[in-house]
């Protein structure tokens, strides 16, 4: 039997009625699992189940962490768990199983989270929808035959439709940010740093990646970041020091803030009118709290933000698939991969070390140009993405039409792949649905460590106007 009220709750409120006695572990596992089994048939979200593995983690006993019997899922990107494969959406990585976890698997399990499944990831989390050869489509809840968003899509769709109420996600440029906008959730992406990469490496993809999740409640966010935040034993550098507890930060109202409010693209795509009309709205309600929000201009220079976004993933990307091929014991071929990740292996393979010295260089720039900016600004305001959510298939990889696929792809990642680029936190916060009942997220961007002051900017943005309880209709 599962647990009735299952939906009254956020994660932090489940952990809560478990602390008190008024529901069991057990009981709140086997509700999200009857959840997964009722809707992943239409969403596909879950596309790893680990019941298995959930349950021994029962029958071990669970540590007294914050989340205690709370059920969770891992993105199947990024993170490994002993025992259970890990293939970043590839086929080439379907047999891939790891011996050990990941830091991050080894902080939420510390914080007594249940781990019962991977959810869906994009090849290599190189688009902006969750779709993959390997696994199929991800459908968002709020209307089947739209993107879930991606590249953490599998999470977001999970979440929004009530299976649970947060889930780890990934941002390599916009992973969290734009999943969280599609699905009408919470999402906050890390400064540079913050997060630990251990035991394997030392950040993600040159620190243009970095993990967290997408929730529904801003607490619950706060909370897991909290739990799992900080420099593991030999990450090669750490985000600066919060100044309280994220849980604590997103119960305070911020001080009065001074808001750029940003529409244009920093990649040069035109923004859909939907998402500017649900920036300058975002941008009124701010001004309704009394912060102080001025319509600005931030010009970016996009050539190099696209050359050193392509050369750093790229590379990463290939260096990881000719690592596998070679551990198979062959060489890498265009039918191990998607149709768009095998144009983005070769032009990685002829580009040089001196690119990626250049690449380099190129979003350290962008870094500092953003920081003196946030000299005069607090936080930059501006739609998460540059267009509603796409219908399925047009920014799959494997779509193609390769034209529809890029402009798709730019045109969703013109506002959040920047601060990939610099390593500033930003967070896409449910503000807006529009006339077709699609989410329209609202991106808030801040300086380098201050995830604390966006939170106490979520927690009151939440509180004037609550997103909760606005759930998307039965699949």
């Amino acid at each position: 039997m599962g647990f009735s009220d299952y939906d009254a709750y956020d994660a932090i409120g489940l952990a809560e009625v478990v602390a008190q006695g008024d529901a069991h572990p057990e009981e709140l596992l086997d509700e999200a699992i009857g959840r997964m089994e009722a809707l992943n048939p239409v969403l596909n979200a879950v596309v790893i189940p680990m019941l298995d593995e959930a349950r021994a983690s029962l029958a071990a006993g669970l540590p007294a962490g914050p989340f205690r019997g709370v059920p969770f899922l891992l993105k199947d990107l990024a993170v490994l768990y002993a025992g259970v494969p890990t293939t970043h959406g590839c086929r080439l990585f379907a047999e891939s199983v790891p011996d050990h976890d990941s830091e991050l698997v080894r902080r939420y399990k510390r914080a007594g989270l249940v781990i019962f499944g991977k959810s869906a990831s994009p090849e290599f989390g190189l688009t902006t929808t969750t779709e993959s050869i390997l696994f199929g489509q991800t459908r968002n809840p709020w209307n089947l035959e739209h993107v879930a968003g991606g590249s953490s899509g599998g999470a977001s769709a999970a979440v929004a439709a009530g299976i649970l109420p947060i889930a780890h996600a990934s941002d390599g440029g916009g992973s969290i940010r734009i999943p969280a906008a599609c699905c009408g959730l919470f999402g906050l992406k890390p400064s540079r740093g913050r997060m630990p990469f251990g035991p394997d490496v030392g950040e993600g993809w040159s620190g243009m990646s970095t993990m967290h999740a997408v929730s529904r409640s801003v607490r619950d966010s706060a909370a897991l970041l909290d739990a799992s935040d900080g420099a593991d034993i030999g990450a090669p550098y750490p985000a600066p020091h919060k100044h309280r507890p994220y849980l604590e930060e997103a119960a305070r109202d911020p001080e009065t803030l001074r808001i750029a409010w940003i529409g244009e693209t920093f990649n040069g795509l035109p923004t859909h009118p939907d998402c500017v009309a649900a920036a300058r709205d975002a941008a009124q309600l701010c001004e309704s709290l009394g912060h102080q929000v001025e319509e600005a201009q931030l010009k970016i220079d996009a050539q190099t933000l696209a050359a050193a976004s392509q050369t750093i993933m790229g590379g990463n990307v290939v260096s990881l698939l000719e690592e596998r091929a070679a551990a198979l014991g062959r060489e890498l071929c265009e039918d191990d991969v998607e149709p768009f990740t095998w144009i983005s292996v070769q032009g990685a393979r002829e580009r040089s070390a001196e690119d990626y010295a250049r690449a380099i260089r190129g979003i350290h720039a962008i870094g500092r140009q953003i920081e003196h900016f946030l000299q005069s600004f607090d936080m930059i305001l501006s739609p998460t993405m540059g267009a509603p959510p796409e219908k399925l298939g047009v920014p799959a990889l494997s779509n193609p039409d390769l034209p529809g696929l890029v402009t798709a792809l730019l045109t969703s990642v013109g506002y959040t792949q920047v601060f990939n680029a610099s390593g500033h936190p930003a967070m896409s916060v449910p503000l807006c649905w529009n006339d077709a009942g699609l989410p329209i997220g609202i991106q808030f961007a801040g300086r380098l460590g201050e995830e604390g002051e966006l939170f106490r900017l979520a927690g009151q943005l939440e509180r004037a106007r609550p997103w909760s309880q606005r759930r998307p209709p039965a699949p």
